[in-house]
């Protein structure tokens, strides 16, 4: 810090739900000192308590509105289920408090187009809250092939394919219609956008493997990006491998001087005419992450340090709203053509 000038105060923010994943949001919060959470509001006041009383956070409320009559916010942080999200980012905008938002934005193109349009009509940030793309690994994928590591790419394969038990704590997902795609492929549909930029058509299969679901639990995505690439998204909760995968995201792309090969523990292996050199990537660690979870958990922090930084002025944020639409029409228009068994033609 420059001598004379002052530090800027935490930013002074509230979560609005409670449930799994909000005592890990909240431990990532805690690693950062411009961020400051002040209050907590859940529906069932219990779970609210719970968590207020294991991070020292006594503002406790089960009415948004109260929470936001209550004093100035810099920012709330949403995450409740997707089918919420609408109702209390608009209320946000009528307070004109800025908004983070979990992904997936909402479980319809128009809720997000419209939660897009009261933030914008407000005059105030919409930010998504998507960690996957600030995963160890794949930054430094995503490095590696900014500075041409590889040559003109054309071809690449992204997959998250395991049979870890979901279901057990996030007992809620058994019962949805729209799964995997909706769940877990609004993080991972965002990869290609994210490594190679938007795409120009889909076509997509899916697979009801586990009778005891309502939804997909198995899903295969190939996309054609605008740039030429040829991406297969691959996607299971349902695939026993010789070794479980569980939560690692695997890639392996091919360019016109070698490929990239993300694997297992991390691993990045760089192959050219020269040969393969490896070098592991692995997240660092906090004592709150669940070891089950661990490149995930760490890929919040991170995350949130970049949204931070956007609400803060320090710079763009990469997951706007506007931005999250994108990933969310690739997540409907793999539902289409799943449903269609027709190739979908992307605006």
């Amino acid at each position: 810090m420059a001598k004379g000038t002052a530090r800027m105060r935490p930013n002074r923010f509230a979560i609005l739900g409670t449930g799994f994943w909000s005592a890990f949001q909240l431990a990532a919060w805690r690693e950062l000192r411009d961020a400051e959470c002040v209050a907590l509001c859940n529906r069932t006041r219990r779970k609210a308590e719970d968590l207020g009383n294991r991070f020292g956070i006594t503002k406790i409320f089960t009415d948004p509105v109260e929470l936001f009559e209550d004093g100035p916010l810099d920012f709330v942080d949403i995450i409740t289920g997707p089918e919420y999200h609408r109702p209390l980012v608009e209320l946000a905008a009528q307070f004109r408090v800025p908004v983070i938002c979990q992904k997936p934005l909402a479980d319809n193109l128009a809720d997000a187009t419209a939660m897009v349009a009261a933030c914008r009509g407000a005059g105030i940030p919409l930010l998504v809250h998507e960690n996957w793309r600030w995963q160890t690994p794949l930054r430094a994928l995503q490095s590696l092939l900014a500075v041409g590591t590889i040559g003109q790419v054309f071809r690449a394969r992204i997959d998250f394919v395991c049979c870890f038990p979901v279901f057990e704590n996030q007992p809620a997902l058994r019962e949805l219609k729209q799964f995997i795609l909706s769940d877990l492929g609004s993080h991972l549909l965002d990869i290609p956008r994210f490594l190679f930029g938007e795409a120009d058509r889909l076509y997509c299969q899916t697979h009801r493997v586990n009778p005891s679901i309502q939804g997909e639990d198995v899903a295969t995505v190939m996309l054609a990006m605008k740039a030429g690439v040829t991406v297969t998204v691959n996607l299971s909760y349902a695939s026993r491998t010789e070794t479980e995968r569980f939560p690692e995201t695997y890639a392996f792309i091919e360019g016109s001087e070698g490929s990239l090969s993300l694997g297992p523990d991390y691993w990045i292996r760089v192959t050219n005419a020269q040969g393969t050199t490896a070098q592991r990537h692995a997240p660092p660690e906090y004592a709150w992450a669940d070891p089950r979870y661990a490149v995930v958990h760490a890929s919040i922090r991170d995350c949130n340090a970049h949204l931070l930084g956007a609400l803060r002025g320090e710079g763009p944020a990469e997951t706007t709203g506007e931005d999250n639409l994108r990933t969310l029409e690739l997540v409907f228009a793999a539902y289409e053509s799943a449903r269609t068994g027709t190739v979908v033609q992307l605006k």
